[in-house]
């Protein structure tokens, strides 16, 4: 199972890798439970771990280990489960790691565990070179066990989405997407730039190749009659948001539905568009007015392949960017681009996991965009979505009475000559409803039902004359 959006996230490791701290944050970041079975044994018993080992030995420890691991792992509702650092040991409990969990390796340094483990009363932590000893003897169980790597929170927000983000990611696709034959989409200038090394990664196992030129109908029924996949092939999307939101929705409904992995190309893509799940395609009336919920079973995001990227792609990004860092509260866009991305793809993935169907949390993800999707519309879709997002936010920030400085600053939005009446009527055809704004405030993002003049001047605050 490539995520866990239907699965318990399981965390595994050895002592002092910081289960328990890292499991609590994960919990909260994805709005799930966060059961840690050290506690649920101590609980249970009424005795510390070091007491139980001291008066009834490690192997009766084992069977309560057990016990409890199951029965946290057989729970209904995906959880965030904290599993003791011999748990893997159990036959029974990898069994169930494997029917009901997605798996992570809280990964740790033999030196840096024993530095964080060896006054802390734990049983097996009294000596050094024995504890190093086990380190050593349990890591290959861990490897094999798990079903992903990680050294932050980040890192396991991004296994529980399925998505892989790492400098050359490209070439090591075939060890990321699941087994299958695969059809490769993307539009003929990516299929220029990345659509050889793609290939070359994949090898045999692409059994057509499809170029697309955009995300309408006609491009949909395109790619649907040209596909010849049956129910085990796999659609892999290379490209910005408008080739995987196509990709995935010929993905959702090609045969009543097939796996797809997302590769974007784009900044916009990596950090925004490509993560959670959302597909859909282009009508006359409307953009993204048809469309799926139909979540990637692998998400690879190559920060490398930004490296052939135009400025002016490169900044539409850069606003996506930028509403990430207001959200999370940190300026993101002063990272490093190989982290900037990571930290704003694991920010993306942790609010769609929560809330996968846009229904609650994921609507902060709007910040900006009502007052961006009117001015696009209004524009007849020349202006940039960037730019559009860019005008947006320092729409919302002003409603917010928060500062515009970082937008300003980072994105520089200058007005835009649009038609006025057109993109007040453009407004109204807001899915969330005209008026009902996403705001930011001290502790985050909000709704807020607004008075219509107050929205309509906050655009029209937007439009040069």
């Amino acid at each position: 199972m490539a995520t866990a959006l239907d699965r318990h996230l399981a965390l595994i490791g050895f002592m002092g890798a910081g289960k328990t701290m890292l499991g609590a944050e994960l919990a909260a970041r994805l709005g799930r439970g966060f059961v840690d079975v050290d506690d649920e044994i101590e609980r249970g018993t009424g005795l510390p771990i070091a007491e139980i080992f001291a008066q009834r030995g490690e192997a009766d420890f084992r069977r309560l280990e057990e016990a409890a691991s199951l029965d946290a792992l057989r729970r209904a509702g995906p959880a965030v489960v904290a599993l003791g650092g011999g748990a893997i040991e159990s036959a029974a409990i990898r069994a169930a790691l494997a029917e009901r969990a997605l798996t992570v390796h809280v990964a740790v340094d033999a030196g840096v565990a024993w530095s964080r483990a060896r006054d802390s009363g734990r049983p097996l932590a009294h000596e050094e070179e024995s504890f190093r000893a086990l380190h050593a003897d349990r890591e290959p169980a861990y490897r094999e066990t798990a079903d992903a790597v990680a050294h932050d929170v980040d890192d396991a927000v991004l296994a529980a989405a399925g998505a892989h983000v790492g400098l050359g990611s490209l070439e090591l696709v075939d060890e990321l997407v699941p087994a299958g034959p695969v059809a490769l989409v993307a539009d003929a200038h990516v299929a220029g730039i990345h659509g050889a090394d793609a290939q070359l990664a994949l090898g045999g196992r692409v059994v057509s190749t499809h170029e697309v030129a955009g995300k309408s109908s006609a491009d949909l029924e395109g790619l649907w009659r040209s596909l010849r996949l049956d129910r085990a092939g796999i659609v892999v999307a290379l490209g910005g948001g408008t080739t995987t939101d196509l990709a995935g929705f010929a993905a959702a409904t090609y045969m009543r539905g097939v796996d797809w992995v997302a590769v974007p190309t784009t900044l916009v893509g990596q950090v925004d568009a490509a993560i959670g799940g959302k597909t859909a395609i282009d009508l006359p009336e409307a953009k993204n007015l048809v469309g799926a919920f139909h979540w990637p079973v692998r998400t690879v995001i190559d920060p490398a392949l930004l490296a052939t990227l135009p400025e002016e792609e490169r900044r539409n990004g850069l606003a996506e960017v930028v509403k990430t860092g207001l959200l999370a509260g940190e300026p993101l866009w002063e990272l490093p681009e190989p982290e900037l991305v990571r930290r704003c793809a694991a920010y993306k993935s942790a609010l769609c996991l929560r809330d996968p169907h846009d229904r609650g949390p994921r609507h902060a993800l709007n910040l900006g965009h009502t007052f961006a999707h009117a001015l696009e519309a209004a524009s007849g879709y020349e202006l940039s979505h960037g730019r559009a997002v860019a005008l947006g936010l320092l729409a919302a920030l002003r409603l917010s009475g928060r500062d515009t400085k970082p937008v300003e600053d980072v994105l520089a939005p200058d007005p835009v000559r649009v038609d006025r009446a057109r993109a007040s009527t453009a407004l109204l055809r807001d899915k969330k409803g005209p008026f009902r704004i996403v705001l930011l405030g001290e502790e985050g993002a909000y709704e807020a039902e607004l008075p219509a003049a107050e929205v309509r001047a906050a655009l029209d605050g937007l439009i040069a004359d």
